[in-house]
């Protein structure tokens, strides 16, 4: 589960990153935000 949640993660902060570039200010810094809140090192939501 907890490997499952990493690449959850992982998706959602290059997501974010990507939207950024393209332009989607609040969109990709709610993703890195959602991102860093799933993962393993962060509050994980599903703990």
């Amino acid at each position: 589960m907890e490997f499952i949640l990493w690449i959850l993660a992982v998706i959602l902060v290059i997501s974010g990153i990507v939207s950024l570039v393209r332009g989607q200010v609040l969109w990709g810094i709610a993703l890195i935000i959602i991102g860093l809140l799933v993962g393993p090192g962060g509050v994980s939501i599903f703990t």
